[in-house]
């Protein structure tokens, strides 16, 4: 089968119109922000030296952090305002999703809009400008008739460049809840569904292009005074936007919003909740890719309703505990801790997804190696790699302290791919999860943690404070309890590495209700 007949191609085409619309609104959102602040900051500093060379620094830094990171770093500071307002004004808002990402999207426009507004003012012909003010114009006249006008052309291409900017840039928003073009990209990567990949990259390359053409167009008319051209460029990205953002604002609101985190499990298990509500008569859509931490906030919060989390990260990272405790206690204790939140630990799943040092079976059988007791003798020689969090998760350090553990080198890669770099000895041990299926698919073997420095990690369902008491969500979600054991889920796992049609996490969601639903 081609890659172009595979039956993926299908279910992207239908995620498109949700996944565009919410892509142009905060796109369009984040641009007319930095316009409005953009161009009278512009227009104020052009002839202040101290002003023009501060401005232009400052946005000149933003673009040095790398988009992500500015995404991310907006989400706890406006959750802290939100926090605040709640508190002092009696009311609050949403830091999810859409708020953090035109904010830093709109900050990440600056740059070219004001270096080319000032740019395009400064080099107005100052004859031009002296012959204005001769015959009777006042400054404000002088500006808005004469010097912006000219300067049009120059700023247009600040706009267009900032435009370009901002669509590409609004593909991460994904990890801190904006759905955007992004979320084929991060789902794709996490499920080696290069179709998702592919289809995001296309959608948001054909999206910055037109946009790029379309205000080409109205630049171009106003260059060469073409009323026509700068109509026509108008009536484009005005049919553009119509196009985009009303099929997407024109889809019902879902009831229930399911969450999920950054690896393939997740957003099968969030696709599986999702169903469960969907065969119950609920409307449940899903959120996917979301940080660790941004994911617990959203749900105290209530911006998702539902989501599957794991004893051991909530115990380390939400709750900042190193002590190590039995399943049961463990368990118990989180679920006083989580009530004080309000959040309700509805149940456990039936299986563990724990972090776990892996190396391919053969080497570590060559090298007599069967715990991570047995690894720390050889540790001084070998590579390690993980998950992009894992080196500054309180694992690690719990890990380096019981073994004293020191390796050669430490490299951090996307999940997926680190199961492979073992297998062809790119990296001699990985810190895996024990619930992936890609352990018995390359070969490895999880090595024994004989003085339990890694906490028990079952699976468990927590619900958002507001839907605590909501019946209707608890009926849909409880045949699922103790049901998912470990060998089930690892096969699922491997289904949806699989990389073919049947590896969606819609699919192998459906494989795994029929699985676990069996008498």
């Amino acid at each position: 089968m081609s890659l172009f007949s595979d039956p993926r191609w299908g279910e992207a085409l239908a995620h498109l119109p949700d996944y565009l619309g919410n892509h142009v609104l905060v796109s369009l959102t984040a641009l007319a922000l930095g316009l409005v602040v953009s161009l009278p900051l512009a227009i104020g500093a052009r002839n202040r030296p101290v002003m023009r060379n501060a401005l232009l620094g400052v946005a000149s830094i933003v673009q040095t952090v790398p988009g992500l990171a500015l995404l991310a770093l907006f989400y706890p500071l406006l959750l802290a305002l939100a926090s605040l307002s709640l508190a002092w004004f009696g009311f609050g808002f949403s830091a999810f999703g859409f708020l953090p990402a035109v904010l830093a999207l709109a900050l990440y426009s600056m740059l070219p809009v004001l270096r080319n507004t000032i740019t395009g003012l400064r080099g107005v012909d100052a004859s031009i400008i002296e012959a204005a003010q001769g015959v009777g114009m006042t400054r404000r006249q002088s500006l808005f008739m004469v010097e912006l006008p000219l300067a049009l052309p120059v700023i247009m291409a600040g706009i267009r460049t900032a435009a370009v900017w901002v669509i590409g840039t609004a593909t991460l928003s994904t990890p801190i809840g904006q759905t955007s073009l992004g979320n084929y990209i991060f789902a794709g990567l996490q499920t080696q569904n290069w179709v998702f990949v592919l289809f995001g990259c296309l959608a948001a390359a054909v999206l910055a292009l037109a946009v790029d053409q379309l205000l080409a167009l109205i630049e171009t008319g106003l260059r060469q005074r073409s009323r026509a051209r700068a109509v026509s460029g108008a009536i484009g990205m005005a049919a553009l936007i119509a196009a985009t953002l009303v099929p997407s604002m024109a889809r019902s609101p879902s009831s229930y919003i399911v969450g999920a985190k950054t690896f393939a499990e997740q957003y099968v298990l969030s696709a599986l909740i999702a169903q469960r509500l969907q065969a119950a008569g609920l409307s449940a859509t899903t959120r996917e890719g979301l940080g660790s931490n941004v994911i617990f906030d959203a749900l105290v919060s209530g911006d998702i309703d539902v989501y599957v989390d794991y004893s051991g990260t909530l115990w380390l990272n939400q709750f900042h505990h190193t002590d190590i405790k039995p399943r049961d206690e463990l368990l118990r204790e989180l679920k006083a801790r989580l009530a004080h939140q309000n959040v309700t630990l509805f149940g456990e799943l039936g299986f563990e997804n724990a972090y776990a040092l892996v190396m391919p079976r053969k080497r570590a059988e060559a090298l007599g190696i069967h715990s991570i007791a047995d690894l720390a003798s050889h540790a001084m020689t070998m590579s390690i790699a993980a998950d992009y969090e894992f080196f500054s998760r309180p694992e690690w350090a719990g890990l380096r302290k019981a073994y004293r553990l020191s390796f050669r080198a430490q490299r951090q890669m996307q999940p997926d791919f680190m199961y492979a770099a073992a297998a062809s000895g790119e990296v001699d041990v990985i810190a895996g999860y024990t619930s992936d299926g890609l352990i018995a698919k390359y070969d490895l073997v999880v090595l024994d943690d004989p003085r339990h420095a890694i906490p028990p990690y079952d699976a468990i369902v927590l619900l958002a404070p507001k839907r605590a008491s909501d019946s209707a969500l608890r009926g849909a979600i409880q045949p699922l309890l103790g049901k998912i054991n470990i060998k089930t889920m690892r096969e699922a796992n491997l289904r949806a590495a699989a990389g073919n049609g049947a590896s969606s996490p819609a699919s192998v969601a459906r494989w795994l209700w029929e699985k676990i639903a069996k008498p």
